[in-house]
Parts: C-alpha cells; structure tokens; sequence
C-alpha cells in the first residue's frame, strides 16, 4: 500500500472532503493534528498544523499546503464526479483535458491541495 501524506489547514475539512466526496475511508484520527484514510491500496495521512509534520524546517521554512504534487485518483465517471463536486462548491484549477490514455481535471482540497481524478480510456 502507498501511502501519502498532504499538508492540511484542518483535519476535520480534510476528513469531510476525501471521504464525503472522494470516497476515502476513515481509518484513525488523531485529534486535530493527523487523520488517517484509505482507499483501495492508497493510504493518504493528512497532517494539521500540531502534526509534527507541519513544524518548521530547521533553516525555518514552514510546510504549507498547495504546490502541484498530487495524488491520482481513478474514476469510472468523471464527467458525473465533477458536476458533483461543482455543485458542492469544490474548487478546479483547469477544465477536464483528454490526452492518449484518457481524461483528467485537477480539484483542490479544501486547504489547496491538488487532486487528480482520471478516467482511463
């Protein structure tokens, strides 16, 4: 199993997101500061600011949310997932693109996150 690990603003939003919309199990929660959640062989672990994973570099540089690193997710419907996510508010950074081996759009988490939902040919 892979297991992941995104920078969040909070854990609770994080939990809501990636299991009310994106199909994630809850697997533990650590108070505010981590929360733990699977799906199929990807386990994601997200860090709120009193993780220790969100302390600050030694050169003082801070872990922050965002940035373009992200995790795949693959769809069987994407089109009926995105008009889902749209009317719940949930942010896009592009529209869905087609390449050679299907179609992908990139959404935010609710911290700015990216995540990519991809539908294979």
């Amino acid at each position: 199993m892979a297991q992941f690990r995104y920078i969040v603003d909070d854990v609770d939003a994080a939990i809501a997101f990636y299991a009310d919309k994106l199909g994630f199990v809850l697997e533990e929660q650590y108070g505010p500061a981590m929360a733990i959640l699977n799906r199929d062989d990807l386990q994601l672990w997200v860090a709120g600011p009193p993780a220790s994973a969100s302390k600050a570099m030694p050169n003082g540089t801070k872990p922050t949310p965002g940035g373009w690193g992200r995790i795949v997710i693959i769809v069987d419907d994407l089109a009926a997932l995105v008009a889902s996510l749209k009317s719940d508010n949930v942010t896009f950074r592009n529209e869905i693109v087609k390449g050679p081996g299907g179609q992908q759009i990139l959404c935010d988490d609710p911290s700015g996150n990216p995540v990519e939902l991809f539908e294979p040919d």
